[in-house]
């Protein structure tokens, strides 16, 4: 079901230079989604831009744990976490969005600032309790619907549409302007559980 572009808002997540190939943490065509995501914005009553924005020797990092290695699991307070090469370090080349991506969007939600938790979704940081100020934003803009597109697929835009879901909100996840990294079949995984929540994938 369409729904009507004067109430919703395109969240762009995460379309950062260390997602983007040549980048730490490199999506596969993570830079294909810039042309699709610019055309979008002019459909949309609000434009929000996320930016991973991860202090030095940030908890999710490998190299913040000594013998661990990118990629492995490891357990935090907050649940299961995967340790990430260090990316999108604040004020580095890596945190900067992609250079063809439009900014003029309405608001830029930093996520992933506090050193001992990760932040994956647009809505709350991993702990599932903090959150990042998004959803007080759109409803005080009265809006209902919010439109995911950007890097992660399976991680960083599932995250945020299953928070969005649970928060009441009508989703659509576009996938021609997402990218996955499907680490360990994380891709069919996120899919599935987006499309369980009541996410509409287009």
């Amino acid at each position: 079901m369409a729904h009507a572009a004067h109430s919703a808002a395109l969240i762009v997540i995460d379309v950062q230079n260390d997602f983007c190939p040549g980048g730490a943490l490199a999506v596969p065509g993570g830079d294909d989604v810039v042309a699709p995501i610019n055309a979008m914005m002019e459909r949309y009553e609000a434009v929000v831009l996320t930016q991973d924005w991860h202090p030095a020797g940030h908890s999710s990092f490998a190299s913040s744990h000594a013998g661990k290695a990118p990629m492995e699991m490891i357990d935090l307070p907050y649940g299961p976490q995967v340790l990430w090469p260090d990316h999108c370090v604040q004020n580095t080349s890596g945190a900067a969005f992609h250079k063809d991506l439009r900014l003029d969007g309405d608001l830029i939600i930093r996520k992933g600032f506090r050193p001992a938790v990760d932040s994956y979704s647009a809505f709350f940081e991993n702990d599932k309790v903090t959150p990042t100020g998004l959803e007080g934003y759109l409803r005080n803009r009265g809006i209902g619907a919010v439109a995911l597109v950007g890097l992660a697929t399976d991680f960083c835009v599932a995250y945020s549409a299953l928070d969005a879901a649970r928060l009441g909100f009508e989703v659509q996840v576009h996938l021609a302007a997402c990218r996955g990294i499907d680490l360990q079949g994380s891709l069919a995984n996120a899919l599935t559980s987006m499309k369980d929540a009541g996410v509409e994938l287009v």
